[in-house]
Protein backbone atom coordinates (compact mmCIF):
# COMPACT_ATOMS: atom_id res chain seq x y z
CA UNK A 1 0.00 0.00 0.00
CA UNK A 2 1.31 3.51 -0.74
CA UNK A 3 1.57 6.12 1.53
CA UNK A 4 -0.64 9.46 1.15
CA UNK A 5 2.31 11.26 -0.18
CA UNK A 6 2.97 9.24 -2.98
CA UNK A 7 -0.48 8.66 -3.41
CA UNK A 8 -1.51 12.23 -4.17
CA UNK A 9 2.28 12.97 -5.98
CA UNK A 10 0.93 9.93 -8.31
CA UNK A 11 -2.90 11.46 -8.80
CA UNK A 12 -1.21 15.34 -9.80
CA UNK A 13 1.31 13.61 -12.07
CA UNK A 14 -1.65 11.76 -14.03
CA UNK A 15 -3.75 14.99 -13.85
CA UNK A 16 -4.15 16.68 -17.40
CA UNK A 17 -5.70 19.41 -18.64
CA UNK A 18 -4.72 23.00 -19.13
CA UNK A 19 -1.97 22.79 -16.91
CA UNK A 20 0.90 21.49 -17.47
CA UNK A 21 1.36 17.90 -16.91
CA UNK A 22 4.09 16.29 -14.70
CA UNK A 23 5.68 15.90 -11.29
CA UNK A 24 4.79 18.26 -8.53
CA UNK A 25 6.65 21.22 -7.48
CA UNK A 26 6.27 19.93 -4.11
CA UNK A 27 4.50 17.20 -1.16
CA UNK A 28 3.25 18.20 1.75
CA UNK A 29 0.97 16.80 4.55
CA UNK A 30 -0.36 17.20 8.30
CA UNK A 31 -2.01 14.79 10.30
CA UNK A 32 -4.77 14.06 11.97
CA UNK A 33 -6.00 14.27 15.28
CA UNK A 34 -6.88 12.10 18.41
CA UNK A 35 -8.07 14.40 21.65
CA UNK A 36 -7.07 13.21 24.54
CA UNK A 37 -9.21 15.07 26.14
CA UNK A 38 -11.52 18.44 26.42
CA UNK A 39 -14.19 17.48 23.55
CA UNK A 40 -16.70 20.98 23.01
CA UNK A 41 -14.24 23.14 25.22
CA UNK A 42 -12.28 24.78 22.27
CA UNK A 43 -15.75 27.00 21.23
CA UNK A 44 -16.36 27.34 24.94
CA UNK A 45 -12.46 29.15 25.78
CA UNK A 46 -11.62 26.44 27.73
CA UNK A 47 -8.77 23.61 27.73
CA UNK A 48 -8.10 20.62 25.26
CA UNK A 49 -5.28 18.34 25.23
CA UNK A 50 -5.16 16.94 21.62
CA UNK A 51 -2.38 14.87 19.89
CA UNK A 52 -1.17 14.72 16.17
CA UNK A 53 -1.44 11.28 14.91
CA UNK A 54 0.43 8.99 12.49
CA UNK A 55 -2.36 9.41 9.90
CA UNK A 56 -2.03 11.79 7.88
CA UNK A 57 -3.26 13.60 4.28
CA UNK A 58 -1.01 15.35 1.95
CA UNK A 59 -1.21 17.23 -0.94
CA UNK A 60 1.30 17.18 -4.22
CA UNK A 61 1.13 20.71 -5.59
CA UNK A 62 1.73 22.00 -9.28
CA UNK A 63 2.38 25.71 -10.37
CA UNK A 64 0.06 26.31 -13.62
CA UNK A 65 0.65 29.03 -16.18
CA UNK A 66 -2.26 30.83 -15.66
CA UNK A 67 -4.02 31.95 -12.31
CA UNK A 68 -6.53 29.06 -11.66
CA UNK A 69 -6.57 26.90 -9.03
CA UNK A 70 -7.63 23.08 -9.21
CA UNK A 71 -8.60 20.65 -6.68
CA UNK A 72 -8.59 17.45 -6.68
CA UNK A 73 -8.71 13.92 -4.63
CA UNK A 74 -8.43 10.15 -4.86
CA UNK A 75 -11.80 9.93 -2.99
CA UNK A 76 -13.36 12.13 -6.07
CA UNK A 77 -11.55 11.82 -8.96
CA UNK A 78 -13.36 15.07 -10.85
CA UNK A 79 -11.38 18.01 -10.45
CA UNK A 80 -13.13 21.39 -9.52
CA UNK A 81 -11.27 24.59 -11.20
CA UNK A 82 -11.82 28.05 -10.40
CA UNK A 83 -9.97 31.60 -11.38
CA UNK A 84 -8.50 32.48 -8.29
CA UNK A 85 -10.38 35.87 -8.44
CA UNK A 86 -13.28 33.98 -8.19
CA UNK A 87 -12.92 32.98 -4.53
CA UNK A 88 -13.91 35.71 -2.37
CA UNK A 89 -17.13 35.11 -4.43
CA UNK A 90 -17.26 31.51 -3.78
CA UNK A 91 -17.05 32.17 0.45
CA UNK A 92 -17.77 33.15 2.53
CA UNK A 93 -20.98 30.50 3.20
CA UNK A 94 -20.95 27.18 1.26
CA UNK A 95 -21.34 27.06 -2.17
CA UNK A 96 -23.27 24.93 -4.15
CA UNK A 97 -21.32 24.88 -7.32
CA UNK A 98 -18.79 23.21 -6.36
CA UNK A 99 -18.92 19.62 -4.52
CA UNK A 100 -18.85 19.84 -0.68
CA UNK A 101 -15.00 18.36 -0.27
CA UNK A 102 -13.82 21.02 -2.48
CA UNK A 103 -15.12 23.83 -0.15
CA UNK A 104 -12.24 22.44 2.51
CA UNK A 105 -9.11 23.43 0.68
CA UNK A 106 -10.81 26.60 -2.03
CA UNK A 107 -12.11 27.52 1.72
CA UNK A 108 -8.42 27.64 2.68
CA UNK A 109 -7.11 29.32 -0.51
CA UNK A 110 -9.37 32.30 0.30
CA UNK A 111 -9.31 32.29 4.03
CA UNK A 112 -5.06 32.18 3.11
CA UNK A 113 -5.25 35.26 0.58
CA UNK A 114 -7.16 37.37 3.31
CA UNK A 115 -5.17 36.44 6.13
CA UNK A 116 -1.89 37.83 3.67
CA UNK A 117 -4.32 40.98 3.26
CA UNK A 118 -3.27 39.75 -0.45
CA UNK A 119 -4.89 42.13 -3.22
CA UNK A 120 -2.72 41.64 -6.17
CA UNK A 121 -4.36 38.34 -6.93
CA UNK A 122 -3.52 38.01 -10.60
CA UNK A 123 0.25 38.12 -9.32
CA UNK A 124 -0.27 34.75 -7.75
CA UNK A 125 0.60 31.87 -9.76
CA UNK A 126 -2.26 29.49 -10.44
CA UNK A 127 -2.58 26.11 -8.37
CA UNK A 128 -2.75 22.42 -9.07
CA UNK A 129 -3.92 20.57 -5.94
CA UNK A 130 -3.92 16.92 -5.47
CA UNK A 131 -5.02 14.76 -2.38
CA UNK A 132 -4.82 11.44 -0.83
CA UNK A 133 -5.21 10.55 2.37
CA UNK A 134 -5.13 7.61 5.35
CA UNK A 135 -7.71 9.61 8.24
CA UNK A 136 -10.60 8.20 8.20
CA UNK A 137 -13.35 10.26 7.12
CA UNK A 138 -16.07 10.95 9.49
CA UNK A 139 -14.32 9.00 12.31
CA UNK A 140 -13.90 11.96 14.98
CA UNK A 141 -10.08 11.66 13.76
CA UNK A 142 -10.49 15.30 12.17
CA UNK A 143 -9.98 14.27 8.75
CA UNK A 144 -11.37 17.98 7.72
CA UNK A 145 -8.36 19.77 9.89
CA UNK A 146 -5.62 17.35 8.12
CA UNK A 147 -6.90 19.18 4.61
CA UNK A 148 -7.01 22.34 5.75
CA UNK A 149 -3.09 22.18 7.45
CA UNK A 150 -1.68 20.57 4.49
CA UNK A 151 -3.07 23.25 2.06
CA UNK A 152 -2.24 26.25 4.31
CA UNK A 153 1.10 25.20 5.07
CA UNK A 154 1.36 24.26 0.70
CA UNK A 155 0.29 27.75 -0.06
CA UNK A 156 2.08 29.77 2.49
CA UNK A 157 5.28 28.33 0.96
CA UNK A 158 4.36 28.29 -2.82
CA UNK A 159 3.04 31.99 -3.05
CA UNK A 160 5.82 32.98 -0.48
CA UNK A 161 3.48 34.27 2.23
CA UNK A 162 5.33 33.82 4.97
CA UNK A 163 2.39 32.98 8.13
CA UNK A 164 3.45 31.20 10.67
CA UNK A 165 2.00 28.36 12.09
CA UNK A 166 -0.87 30.22 14.30
CA UNK A 167 -1.56 32.27 12.09
CA UNK A 168 -2.34 29.07 9.61
CA UNK A 169 -4.22 27.63 12.09
CA UNK A 170 -6.51 30.28 12.56
CA UNK A 171 -6.91 30.11 8.19
CA UNK A 172 -8.19 26.49 8.38
CA UNK A 173 -11.08 27.41 11.20
CA UNK A 174 -11.37 30.02 9.19
CA UNK A 175 -12.17 28.08 5.88
CA UNK A 176 -13.90 25.36 8.14
CA UNK A 177 -16.22 27.96 9.92
CA UNK A 178 -17.18 30.16 7.17
CA UNK A 179 -16.34 28.20 3.93
CA UNK A 180 -17.60 25.07 4.94
CA UNK A 181 -20.13 26.26 7.50
CA UNK A 182 -19.23 23.83 10.32
CA UNK A 183 -19.13 25.83 13.77
CA UNK A 184 -16.07 24.15 15.16
CA UNK A 185 -13.28 25.69 17.06
CA UNK A 186 -9.78 25.65 16.97
CA UNK A 187 -8.57 23.30 18.35
CA UNK A 188 -8.09 20.70 15.30
CA UNK A 189 -6.68 22.96 13.15
CA UNK A 190 -3.82 23.89 15.85
CA UNK A 191 -2.75 20.01 16.56
CA UNK A 192 -2.21 19.21 12.84
CA UNK A 193 -0.17 22.62 12.84
CA UNK A 194 1.54 21.87 16.27
CA UNK A 195 1.87 18.72 17.05
CA UNK A 196 5.01 16.48 17.75
CA UNK A 197 6.24 13.26 18.50
CA UNK A 198 5.44 11.97 21.70
CA UNK A 199 3.90 14.53 23.10
CA UNK A 200 0.42 16.56 23.48
CA UNK A 201 -0.83 20.11 22.27
CA UNK A 202 -1.90 21.70 26.05
CA UNK A 203 -4.03 24.45 24.26
CA UNK A 204 -5.29 26.92 26.03
CA UNK A 205 -8.37 28.06 23.34
CA UNK A 206 -9.10 31.94 24.90
CA UNK A 207 -5.26 32.85 24.70
CA UNK A 208 -4.07 30.28 22.06
CA UNK A 209 -1.29 29.73 24.26
CA UNK A 210 -0.12 26.51 23.29
CA UNK A 211 2.32 24.07 25.38
CA UNK A 212 3.63 20.84 24.51
CA UNK A 213 3.28 18.05 27.07
CA UNK A 214 4.89 14.70 26.80
CA UNK A 215 2.62 11.59 26.96
CA UNK A 216 5.04 8.99 27.35
CA UNK A 217 3.44 6.23 26.25
CA UNK A 218 5.73 4.39 24.39
CA UNK A 219 8.31 4.13 27.35
CA UNK A 220 5.16 3.22 30.04
CA UNK A 221 4.02 0.10 27.22
CA UNK A 222 1.11 1.91 26.34
CA UNK A 223 -1.07 2.01 23.18
CA UNK A 224 -3.68 4.69 21.96
CA UNK A 225 -6.62 1.85 20.12
CA UNK A 226 -8.58 3.76 18.10
CA UNK A 227 -12.28 2.15 17.67
CA UNK A 228 -14.24 3.60 14.67
CA UNK A 229 -17.80 2.60 14.58
CA UNK A 230 -17.75 3.56 11.32
CA UNK A 231 -20.91 5.42 12.26
CA UNK A 232 -20.31 8.60 10.36
CA UNK A 233 -20.67 12.35 11.92
CA UNK A 234 -20.81 16.22 9.89
CA UNK A 235 -19.95 18.96 11.98
CA UNK A 236 -21.98 20.95 9.73
CA UNK A 237 -25.39 19.40 10.53
CA UNK A 238 -27.30 20.05 13.76
CA UNK A 239 -26.42 18.11 16.52
CA UNK A 240 -23.11 20.33 17.03
CA UNK A 241 -24.55 23.73 16.07
CA UNK A 242 -27.38 22.74 18.63
CA UNK A 243 -24.66 22.12 21.38
CA UNK A 244 -22.85 25.14 20.85
CA UNK A 245 -25.82 27.36 20.94
CA UNK A 246 -26.77 25.64 24.33
CA UNK A 247 -23.13 26.38 26.01
CA UNK A 248 -23.80 30.26 24.46
CA UNK A 249 -27.31 30.49 25.74
CA UNK A 250 -25.92 28.81 29.46
CA UNK A 251 -23.27 31.74 29.62
CA UNK A 252 -25.07 34.55 28.75
CA UNK A 253 -28.01 33.69 31.69
CA UNK A 254 -24.91 33.10 34.34
CA UNK A 255 -23.53 36.38 33.20
CA UNK A 256 -20.01 34.95 32.28
CA UNK A 257 -18.51 36.00 28.48
CA UNK A 258 -17.78 31.96 28.16
CA UNK A 259 -18.07 28.97 30.25
CA UNK A 260 -14.52 28.80 30.20
CA UNK A 261 -14.96 31.35 33.05
CA UNK A 262 -16.99 28.76 35.72
CA UNK A 263 -14.94 26.77 37.51
CA UNK A 264 -15.68 23.01 39.73
CA UNK A 265 -16.46 25.36 42.71
CA UNK A 266 -19.54 27.24 41.07
CA UNK A 267 -21.63 24.28 40.08
CA UNK A 268 -23.33 23.47 43.04
CA UNK A 269 -24.54 27.21 43.30
CA UNK A 270 -25.55 26.97 39.79
CA UNK A 271 -27.64 23.24 40.04
CA UNK A 272 -28.70 24.97 43.32
CA UNK A 273 -30.67 28.13 41.46
CA UNK A 274 -30.87 26.27 38.01
CA UNK A 275 -34.53 26.31 38.23
CA UNK A 276 -34.39 30.15 38.32
CA UNK A 277 -31.76 30.53 35.71
CA UNK A 278 -31.17 27.28 33.56
CA UNK A 279 -33.33 24.96 32.29
CA UNK A 280 -32.86 21.09 32.70
CA UNK A 281 -31.11 20.51 29.12
CA UNK A 282 -29.06 23.91 29.27
CA UNK A 283 -27.60 22.76 32.79
CA UNK A 284 -26.75 19.75 31.88
CA UNK A 285 -24.77 21.24 28.67
CA UNK A 286 -22.72 23.50 31.11
CA UNK A 287 -21.38 20.98 33.57
CA UNK A 288 -19.88 18.81 31.41
CA UNK A 289 -18.26 22.16 29.79
CA UNK A 290 -17.09 23.17 33.52
CA UNK A 291 -16.25 19.52 34.72
CA UNK A 292 -14.42 18.51 31.24
CA UNK A 293 -12.30 22.10 31.37
CA UNK A 294 -11.23 20.64 35.07
CA UNK A 295 -10.50 17.45 33.61
CA UNK A 296 -8.23 18.70 31.34
CA UNK A 297 -5.63 20.59 33.74
CA UNK A 298 -6.29 17.29 35.83
CA UNK A 299 -4.96 15.08 33.14
CA UNK A 300 -2.20 17.77 32.36
CA UNK A 301 -1.12 17.51 36.45
CA UNK A 302 -1.21 14.02 36.40
CA UNK A 303 0.97 13.50 32.96
CA UNK A 304 3.91 15.65 34.91
CA UNK A 305 3.75 14.18 37.89
CA UNK A 306 2.53 10.96 38.59
CA UNK A 307 2.76 9.64 34.06
CA UNK A 308 0.43 8.32 31.48
CA UNK A 309 -0.93 5.18 33.27
CA UNK A 310 -2.73 8.38 36.01
CA UNK A 311 -4.76 9.78 33.48
CA UNK A 312 -6.80 6.77 32.41
CA UNK A 313 -9.36 7.50 34.88
CA UNK A 314 -10.05 11.06 33.77
CA UNK A 315 -10.86 9.61 30.05
CA UNK A 316 -13.46 6.79 31.63
CA UNK A 317 -15.31 9.50 32.97
CA UNK A 318 -14.83 12.80 30.13
CA UNK A 319 -17.33 9.62 28.56
CA UNK A 320 -19.44 9.35 30.94
CA UNK A 321 -20.40 13.29 31.31
CA UNK A 322 -20.83 13.14 27.48
CA UNK A 323 -22.86 10.53 27.33
CA UNK A 324 -25.29 12.07 30.00
CA UNK A 325 -24.30 15.78 30.39
CA UNK A 326 -23.99 16.53 26.66
CA UNK A 327 -25.65 13.69 24.94
CA UNK A 328 -23.70 13.25 22.37
CA UNK A 329 -22.60 9.76 22.43
CA UNK A 330 -24.33 6.93 19.99
CA UNK A 331 -25.24 3.46 20.89
CA UNK A 332 -21.96 2.05 18.94
CA UNK A 333 -19.73 4.77 21.38
CA UNK A 334 -21.16 3.09 24.34
CA UNK A 335 -20.35 -0.44 23.43
CA UNK A 336 -16.98 0.40 22.25
CA UNK A 337 -16.05 2.25 25.96
CA UNK A 338 -17.65 -0.55 27.86
CA UNK A 339 -15.94 -3.45 26.19
CA UNK A 340 -12.84 -1.76 25.98
CA UNK A 341 -12.94 -0.88 30.13
CA UNK A 342 -14.20 -4.70 30.75
CA UNK A 343 -11.06 -6.20 29.00
CA UNK A 344 -8.53 -4.28 30.85
CA UNK A 345 -8.20 -1.16 29.25
CA UNK A 346 -6.99 1.72 32.03
CA UNK A 347 -9.61 4.60 30.62
CA UNK A 348 -12.00 5.06 27.82
CA UNK A 349 -13.84 7.27 25.87
CA UNK A 350 -15.46 8.91 22.52
CA UNK A 351 -13.29 11.22 20.88
CA UNK A 352 -14.34 14.04 18.85
CA UNK A 353 -17.44 15.73 18.24
CA UNK A 354 -19.82 13.00 18.60
CA UNK A 355 -23.23 11.83 17.07
CA UNK A 356 -20.62 8.71 15.69
CA UNK A 357 -17.10 8.72 14.61
CA UNK A 358 -14.36 7.06 17.05
CA UNK A 359 -13.83 5.59 20.65
CA UNK A 360 -10.06 5.80 22.06
CA UNK A 361 -8.64 3.47 24.76
CA UNK A 362 -5.72 3.66 26.52
CA UNK A 363 -4.44 -0.22 26.18
CA UNK A 364 -1.38 -2.11 28.06
CA UNK A 365 0.61 -2.99 24.57
CA UNK A 366 0.16 -6.90 25.85
CA UNK A 367 -3.47 -6.30 25.91
CA UNK A 368 -4.16 -4.81 22.61
CA UNK A 369 -5.20 -8.20 20.50
CA UNK A 370 -7.59 -8.97 23.68
CA UNK A 371 -9.38 -5.60 23.77
CA UNK A 372 -9.65 -5.73 19.48
CA UNK A 373 -11.24 -9.08 20.37
CA UNK A 374 -13.42 -7.98 23.09
CA UNK A 375 -14.46 -4.77 21.02
CA UNK A 376 -15.48 -7.32 18.13
CA UNK A 377 -17.37 -9.34 20.33
CA UNK A 378 -19.70 -6.80 21.48
CA UNK A 379 -20.31 -5.22 18.44
CA UNK A 380 -21.41 -8.39 16.95
CA UNK A 381 -23.48 -9.15 19.92
CA UNK A 382 -25.08 -6.15 20.02
CA UNK A 383 -25.72 -6.33 16.30
CA UNK A 384 -23.66 -3.30 15.12
CA UNK A 385 -21.52 -3.05 12.18
CA UNK A 386 -17.84 -4.44 12.35
CA UNK A 387 -15.81 -1.90 14.10
CA UNK A 388 -12.87 -1.05 12.52
CA UNK A 389 -9.71 -0.94 15.46
CA UNK A 390 -6.29 0.49 15.53
CA UNK A 391 -3.03 1.96 17.10
CA UNK A 392 -2.46 5.60 16.83
CA UNK A 393 0.56 6.89 17.91
CA UNK A 394 1.35 10.33 18.58
CA UNK A 395 3.28 12.39 15.60
CA UNK A 396 4.50 15.45 13.93
CA UNK A 397 2.09 18.27 13.12
CA UNK A 398 2.32 19.15 9.13
CA UNK A 399 5.49 19.60 7.55
CA UNK A 400 6.84 19.85 3.83
CA UNK A 401 7.42 15.53 2.56
CA UNK A 402 9.15 16.78 -0.27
Amino acid sequence: MNSPETDAADLLTALGGTALIGAPDGVWSAPGRVNLIGEHTDYNEGFVLPFAIDRRTAVAVRRRADHRIRVVSTLDPVPVEVPLTELPNLFPGADTRIPRWSAYPLGVAWATLAAAGTTAITELPGLDLAFASDVPVGAGLSSSAAIEGATALALNDLWDLELDRETLARVGRRAENEAVGAPTGIMDQMAAMLGERDAAVFLDCRSLTAELVPLGFADAGLEVVVIDTRVTHAHATGGYRDRREACERGAAALGVPALRDLMITDLATIEDAADAVLDDVTLRRVRHIVTENQRVLDTVRALRTRGPRAVGAYLTASHASMRDDFEISVPELDTAVASALAAGALGARMTGGGFGGAAIALVDRHLVPTVHEAVDAAFAAAGHAQPHVFTVHPADGAHRDR
